[in-house]
């Protein structure tokens, strides 16, 4: 694919701009949803809430293959995306309703394998969810498609207040888990709604023959791989729970939910722009792989101090935040903090080679990740608890998955020389940080204290690498240009 002046110039403005718009969308987001994640740990308690984890563990392997990957066609499509849509909301919606229906007969199953039988009725209401997801499907990546993230963040949002509140409500009434899956289907429900209306050309049922072949033949192998990828992100809730019920998994999900907070505030935001900006390079590779470590230094120089911050600091920070019930999450949100750094840059990866259409990597690292991880996981939460599985979780993605990424990425033209160059300041910062904010949790009896002293110096270092980057990200902005000259036809 080749830009030209004319054809793309506002590329990267537009870019920006959804990035501005993703990050202001998701800062919010973030912000409301910890507070309101905090009233629901306090008013269920453990059990409720680990309840409502195994739900939620369905639902997340449901949504990661539910419309079979074709939406993600439309970001990529070399011609007008309107074209695919109505297909693509076909396969979307059949794929969903099918799996909807096989959740609704195996949850039981399902919930008693997780040592909660009582999840259940749960687990079917969240089901629902996926129907509403398939119908969304194709709105939400044609805003993707186009950088409308301010229609996107304004859909975002009213889902997610509306889920809260409703969550919140019918906790504090007594309704117990089963106020959270209602609130996130009302909510979901919602936000669908809103994207229709946002993207109306794009919800239009259609069948074509040869696109739906097309479309299945991108969309299957990474509906196989985000099974994959679902399964070695998640396969450590379903042995946590399995192997120690439902209790410790209301642990274990609360930490991982706490260390995906950076992941969610600053890495989201790119990951729904990335793809889209990278896709538009792939005609000038040089300046693609420039993009993608600018990025990747970025994303490390904002994202590993507020992660080592809670890995460092979990346990004032569990006890402050949500109460002495809650302190034996703190053990696991030591190595979920680690974790989430590791999975952040993961994730890039991952949209790169998604982006050059190299199914291959994806999907093999997947499966190695994921054979890796079961036995230890089961190992580490047998003789450790939640602890040790998190322990194990992080151990096979620094040991085995890290060094199969940087191989793969030398292949393409990103040596490890240059990964470690972009990356290195923001690890050596982050380790000061550690130091830290384990000597402040250590030594300082207040735990408010304690978590200010570590939030400062993660503050501190997070300016400083900013600071050092601040070329790193006029190139960022300026790259596009410099590309549009670069690639652009010779006319006539």
């Amino acid at each position: 694919m080749r830009i030209g002046v004319g054809e793309d110039g506002s590329l990267f403005s537009r870019a920006g701009k959804a990035l501005a718009w993703s990050f202001i969308g998701t800062a919010v987001s973030k912000f409301s949803t910890l507070a309101i994640g905090i009233v629901l740990a306090r008013v269920l308690g453990p059990h409720e809430f680990g309840t409502f984890a195994v739900a939620t563990v369905a639902l997340l392997a449901l949504l990661s293959f539910n419309e079979l990957g074709v939406s993600l066609a439309i970001v990529r499509w070399p011609g007008d995306p309107r074209e695919i849509a109505p297909t693509v909301t076909t396969i979307s919606v059949l794929a969903s309703t099918l799996i909807c229906a096989a959740c609704y007969l195996g949850a039981p199953a399902f919930a008693s394998a997780m040592g909660a039988p009582d999840a259940a009725p749960v687990v079917r209401v969240l089901g629902l969810s996926v129907i509403v997801s398939g119908i969304a499907a194709a709105p939400a990546a044609m805003l993707q498609r186009t950088f409308r993230q301010d229609r996107k963040t304004i859909a975002d949002q009213i889902s997610a207040w509306t889920s809260a509140l409703i969550s919140v409500g019918l906790a504090l009434a007594g309704v117990g888990a089963m106020s959270l899956a209602v609130g996130q289907l009302v909510g979901s429900a919602v936000g669908a709604a809103l994207f229709i209306a946002f993207a109306p050309r794009s919800l239009r049922f259609g069948f074509d023959r040869t696109k739906a072949r097309a479309l299945l033949k991108f969309g299957l192998p990474l509906a196989g791989s985000s099974i994959v990828v679902f399964a070695s992100t998640n396969v450590d809730k379903v042995l946590v729970g399995a192997v120690l019920g439902p209790v410790p998994l209301g642990y274990y999900v609360l930490a991982a939910n706490l260390s995906n907070w950076p992941a969610t505030m600053f890495s989201l935001p790119v990951r729904s722009v990335a793809p889209a900006l990278l896709s538009r390079l792939q005609g000038n590779p040089p300046v693609m792989r420039k993009t993608f470590l600018s990025t990747g230094g970025l994303l490390a120089a904002i994202t590993l101090p507020a992660c080592v911050v809670l890995a460092a600091a979990a346990d004032p920070i569990i006890t402050f935040v949500y109460g002495a019930a809650w302190q034996p999450a703190a053990a696991v949100l030591t190595w979920l903090g680690l974790l989430a750094a590791l999975r952040i840059l993961f994730e890039l990866v991952y949209d790169y080679f998604v982006v050059l259409a190299h199914s291959r990597v994806v999907f093999t690292v997947q499966v190695i990740w994921l054979l890796a991880l079961i036995p230890a996981l089961w190992a580490g939460a047998h003789y450790g608890g939640a602890a040790g599985a998190a322990f194990a979780a992080f151990a096979v993605a620094a040991l085995v998955v890290a060094p199969i990424y940087l191989f793969e990425l030398s292949r393409t033209g990103i040596t490890t020389s240059s990964v470690t160059r972009r990356l290195g300041p923001a690890f050596l910062g982050s380790l000061g940080v550690a130091v830290v904010a384990a000597l402040a949790a250590r030594f300082i009896s207040v735990d408010l204290l304690a978590i200010l002293v570590a939030g400062v110096a993660a503050a501190a270092v997070l300016g400083i690498l900013l600071y050092r980057m601040r070329d790193t990200v006029k190139s960022l902005r300026s790259v596009g240009a410099t590309d549009e000259v670069a690639v652009a036809p010779v006319s006539a």
